[in-house]
């Protein structure tokens, strides 16, 4: 790590919360260990999962995407692991990158791990604030087999999506039949998901109006997930019979989550569109003389 104070900013979207370190030129070692301890809500910053702000030509991972993506976003959750996507963490990208004049109001785009999302940034309203952020979060892709959540003595079956990350998606009767999500549910088969998923647990609210909790892989259960969202939605549209592949219309899904509400849509092209807030809330440096010793 520098030797320098390191700038940190904190920010959440609908509650899903992120430290964000700026790092343009890629030059900050950001081991596992290093993470999870910024991640810590007791002795450290606090947050889901952290944002990395990389210019994508410095990033082995991203380079390839430097024509497309100016900027990478080097996703890693809260313990540390690295995670190819994150929906929230996508609009909270944005936020940065707009608060710190480094892009207009407008078009945008990112790479991920998961390839290049597009961005729009809302321009701020009349009347104060800022607008909502919309993200192209690709195509779900569906794949075959049975899948099983289970939590206690109650089992469900489950919808296998996957956003450019896995996702299991369970339709319950009560939330609260979820547990506590401070635990992976069980998933089975679990060579379904050979690294781990995320596990969503869904209730309907009204038509096209769903309610979710969320186990992410790595975090624990969150105060919201982009990508389970759009992962609940398609799950929730083939479920209704709704397809706009075969349609030719788009389908839209208000998604409540515990920490705010989403709105997805998606296309008869399969592209799939997350609208939803994005807030910095405050920002500062890391004392790089506590990171060094906080492994002592």
């Amino acid at each position: 790590m520098s030797t320098e104070q390191i700038p940190f900013l904190k920010g959440h979207g609908t509650e899903n919360d992120f430290v964000i370190v700026p790092d343009p030129g890629n030059a900050l070692d950001l081991p596992p260990a290093v993470v999870a301890r910024l991640c810590d809500r007791r002795a450290g910053i606090g947050g889901d999962g952290l944002l990395h702000v990389v210019r994508s030509a410095a990033h082995p991972e991203a380079a390839s995407m430097a024509a497309e993506a100016e900027w990478f976003m080097d996703y890693r959750n809260g313990d540390g692991s690295i995670a190819e996507m994150c929906g929230n963490g996508v609009r909270v990208f944005a936020r940065y990158l707009r608060r710190a004049g480094l892009v207009e109001a407008g078009d945008l785009a990112v790479a991920t791990r998961a390839g290049v999302r597009q961005v729009h940034i809302a321009k701020a309203p009349a009347a104060g604030g800022d607008g909502d952020i919309t993200v192209g979060m690709g195509a779900a892709r569906l794949p075959d087999g049975e899948v099983t959540v289970t939590v206690g003595e109650r089992s469900w079956p489950a919808r296998h999506v996957n956003m450019g990350n896995p996702h299991a998606v369970a339709f319950v009767d009560d939330l609260a039949h979820a547990g506590n999500l401070f635990s992976a549910p069980p998933v089975h088969p679990a060579s379904a998901y050979p690294d781990g998923t995320n596990v969503e647990f869904v209730v309907d609210r009204a038509p096209g109006h769903v309610a979710m909790r969320v186990h992410e892989r790595g975090s624990g259960e969150t105060r919201s997930c982009g990508t389970g969202a759009c992962a609940v939605m398609v799950a929730a549209a083939r479920r209704d019979g709704v397809d706009p592949a075969v349609t030719g219309s788009p389908a839209t899904y208000t998604v409540d989550l515990p920490g705010g509400r989403l709105l997805i849509s998606e296309h008869p092209d399969g592209r799939i569109e997350m609208t939803g807030p994005a807030v910095i809330v405050a920002e500062g440096v890391i004392d790089p003389e506590w990171l060094a010793t906080a492994f002592v």
